[in-house]
């Protein structure tokens, strides 16, 4: 067994992405133990951080603040795991999955059908620059922006401006857009179900929160735990996609398994960071074989380190990609407002 596995390991350099999927498909299945556990070692301690900022209140309004924003990680962690659900890859049980995303959807205040829909959509198309859609970010090819209007263009600049991006869609997404299953108001009442059954257990959430405590735990904790989530959630999306070296193509040269592989990044966190986010920065494999746990990831990447190397992003290089909003399509990069100026003389 070890030398087949040495084997596999030589030959890994020179794989391709399809040949890559059938190794990645020996760790899909969940552990029932594992899973349990790692649920109960985030909601136990979220649940346990609320209570505390909630008795810190009438103490200290910092130690509150300090509180929930420690609590932001674990709903991040909370928000992966319900994505994990959507994917079906944390339980075996189909039904069990899906109502403990459900749950975790009034936690972090999205609709679990609803998202589990747009985000499979997301990963249909991902890399395609013909079927961008629901829950990806808006990317403009080069030439795409220089057929814009001046408004249209001053438009996508707003979009694409980082205190936008980070700081007020994410908390527009998460406290408003979620309201409404946008872009599936007419595909059925399934999501209408979900989206409202969401919001009447959020309600009743609040309206406890509120009964008990007043607007302070909602002021104090429920809405800066949030709204951090939720701008740390939109940060990781967007680094996993958004780099210089990612890959796009048009329809009929697009490839799903190629533009998963090459089109996600391998965003190398501190260890820590790893664990908050629910191993989510190893994009590539994620994308590559979605029903893959979360908490097999770290052990592909280091039984494959062929796979470690590929597109990875350290911390320090993902801030760069900030400043980087159109695809090239003669480069195949992603470019800045200012490389765009200097090859084709226009901003």
């Amino acid at each position: 067994m070890n030398k087949i596995f040495n084997q596999e390991i030589e030959k890994s350099s020179s794989m391709n992405a399809r040949d890559w999927v059938q190794i990645l498909a020996r760790y899909r299945t969940p552990n029932l133990f594992r899973s349990t556990f790692e649920l109960t070692v985030t909601l136990v301690p979220f649940l346990t951080l609320w209570v505390l900022a909630w008795m810190s209140i009438s103490y200290s309004i910092w130690l509150t603040l300090a509180l929930s924003v420690l609590n932001s990680l674990f709903l991040l962690r909370l928000f992966v795991i319900q994505h994990d659900c959507g994917h079906s890859s944390f339980f075996n049980n189909r039904t069990l999955s899906d109502w403990t995303g459900r749950f975790l959807g009034v936690l972090t205040l999205t609709p679990y059908d609803v998202w589990r829909r747009t985000h499979s959509e997301h990963h249909s198309g991902a890399g395609n620059l013909e079927r961008q859609g629901m829950g990806d970010i808006n990317t403009k090819t080069v030439s795409e922006y220089q057929a814009l209007s001046n408004f249209q263009k001053f438009a996508y600049k707003l979009y694409r401006n980082p205190f936008v991006l980070f700081a007020i869609i994410p908390t527009y997404l998460f406290i408003f857009q979620n309201r409404l299953p946008l872009g599936l108001i007419k595909a059925g009442s399934k999501y209408w179900i979900s989206a409202m059954g969401t919001n009447l257990s959020i309600l009743l959430l609040l309206s406890g929160i509120y009964y008990f405590g007043g607007f302070a735990p909602i002021l104090l904790i429920f809405l800066p735990s949030t709204i951090l989530a939720a701008t740390f959630g939109v940060w990781l999306f967007y680094v996993q996609h958004q780099f210089e070296d990612t890959h796009w193509d048009r329809e009929e040269e697009w490839d799903m398994h190629k533009a998963a592989l090459e089109g996600s990044s391998h965003y190398d966190l501190p260890l820590i960071l790893h664990w908050f986010s629910a191993n989510i920065g190893i994009h590539h494999v994620h994308h590559l074989y979605s029903r893959i746990p979360f908490y097999r990831l770290q052990q592909i990447i280091k039984d494959y380190p062929a796979l470690s190397e590929n597109q990875r992003l350290s911390v320090y290089e993902s801030f760069a990609s900030v400043k980087l909003h159109l695809w090239d399509e003669t480069d195949r990069k992603l470019i800045s407002y200012k490389q765009l100026y200097q090859k084709y003389g226009e901003s």
